[in-house]
């Protein structure tokens, strides 16, 4: 029993206090984890399916050239760009049980619709409206998560959200593959048409999920399976919020833009969301297919390594940061260092085996969704809208710089060797170095002022308890 303990505390962190907190955090993992672990993996499976698709047949059969597919890509992300402030704003004010699912069940049609098309600028207009419904998801489930979880919680429970969407990668790549084997040809649609279909027919059961058990908030769930004590304990667990979300004006505004958490925590996502680009554009799919010795099946197949790599990373170093929440800022030197290589790599590949090494590893530059949004969650808990700001602007500016970024240094056309790409993923790691150490220098002295204030506190609330007694003055410690 005692091995069993320590390895449990090991892996999924000191179990609650009390029986009750216990039940209640069953709850909590089973509802809300289990349901944005699903949103997201099929997120992941509609938005990766296209490159997929695209090296099974829709190339030829859609009549793709130059950099069309990257036109997508970015057309993608201006909607996701654009989605990003107004799904936030909706979000302050419709529960998220009803917003979060709907967009779900909105990209799974739109996902559905690719599959009729018979033009790229189809999937352009049909990508751009996905990406701007997707834009809930990812920066939602980072506020939801932050508000149910206590800072030594989230850091396991955000790795396991963000692993779950590179599951829905790995498993396109696994679906394409033994779809093209199967079904091309059926009911006259070709095997990458397929691809979408089932998509869709995954997406609506995980919508209707969400729509009938999400809990929403701890401070708005009406969820029945919740007890009033359960819903009471859910709030009374986590650091108190000073600024509650909802409230919009001139206010949040000055207290998101004149403090550093917005600056930093931005600049920090935009260098470390950068150093995927190798894995976010399918490089290793458009390798593949350019050498010409690999069968569909395997340009479908191979690259699913790079998000099982990515999975891994992603666990073991979200993992870490609940180890340590006060050292988050190691990881964002390691995922310097791996973007570093992994272009160093690419540059000057020796070997075909060197570039196999270098699109795999850079898979580990996933775990950064995970530990800079835990990061930047457990700093500015105090200030919910604030917090719900500062996630939205890390993603949404993110998004800005990969609408150029990737059609500049990553598009269809410089394959097989990326060269300017190569050097782009080796600037950006040396700005992603610069970036975890700024916004590490800014936490310690935020730590600095936050305890003298807190000593100030501690002397007020010691002469507040002073009393006379016999004429003198008498301070309780």
């Amino acid at each position: 029993m005692g091995i069993l303990h320590s390895l449990r505390v090991v892996v999924w962190g000191q179990p609650a206090e009390t029986k009750t907190e216990r039940r209640l955090l069953v709850k909590i993992d089973f509802f809300v984890l289990t349901y944005v672990c699903l949103m997201y993996w099929v997120n992941y499976l509609d938005r990766s399916n296209l490159t997929n698709a695209y090296v099974s047949g829709a190339r030829q059969d859609l009549g793709f050239k130059g950099t069309q597919l990257n036109q997508i890509n970015t057309i993608f992300y201006g909607g996701y760009l654009l989605g990003q402030i107004p799904n936030n704003l909706i979000l302050q004010k419709v529960p998220p049980r009803i917003w979060l699912p709907i967009t779900c069940l909105a990209w799974g049609l739109l996902t559905l619709g690719t599959a009729f098309v018979q033009h790229p600028w189809q999937i352009m207009i049909i990508r751009f409206f996905q990406g701007f419904f997707e834009a809930a998801c990812f920066v939602g489930v980072q506020w939801i998560l932050g508000s149910w979880y206590k800072p030594e919680e989230i850091g396991k429970r955000t790795a396991i959200f963000t692993s779950s969407g590179l599951a829905g990668s790995m498993f396109s790549g696994l679906m394409q593959g033994a779809i093209y084997q199967s079904l091309d040809g059926r009911a006259g649609l070709a095997g990458w048409r397929w691809l979408f279909v089932i998509d869709f027919l995954i997406t609506v059961p995980i919508a209707v999920y969400g729509l009938l058990c999400f809990p929403d908030t701890p401070s708005s769930t009406r969820a029945r399976y919740l007890s009033h004590e359960e819903r009471m304990l859910a709030v009374e667990r986590l650091p108190e919020v000073t600024k509650e979300r909802g409230v919009l004006g001139l206010g949040l505004i000055k207290r998101v833009v004149l403090s550093w958490h917005w600056w930093a925590f931005v600049l920090l996502w935009v260098a470390c969301s950068n150093t995927e680009m190798y894995s976010s554009n399918g490089i290793m799919q458009l390798w593949l297919k350019s050498t010409r010795d690999y069968s569909v099946e395997h340009v479908n197949y191979i690259p699913t390594a790079v998000s099982g790599m990515g999975i891994v990373a992603t666990l073991l170093l979200g993992w870490y940061s609940d180890w340590n929440p006060s050292r988050r800022w190691h990881v964002g030197i390691l995922l310097s260092i791996t973007a570093i290589i992994s272009g160093a790599l690419m540059l000057s590949a020796p070997t075909r085996a060197a570039r196999f090494v270098a699109l795999i590893m850079n898979g580990i530059q996933y775990a950064g969704q995970t530990v800079m949004f835990a990061w930047a969650n457990d700093l500015i808990r105090g200030d919910d809208a604030k917090r719900s700001v500062v996630l939205a602007s890390m993603n949404m500016f993110s998004a800005a710089v990969y609408l150029f970024w990737s059609l500049l240094f990553y598009n269809a056309t410089q394959a097989p060797d990326w060269f300017q790409g190569d050097i782009a993923m080796m600037a950006m790691g040396g700005f992603l170095l610069l970036c975890t150490v700024g916004t590490f220098m800014l936490q310690k002295r935020q730590e600095k002022v936050e305890g003298r204030a807190l000593g100030r506190s501690v002397s007020d609330v010691g002469v507040e308890k002073s009393e006379t007694v016999d004429g003198h003055e008498k301070v309780h410690s």
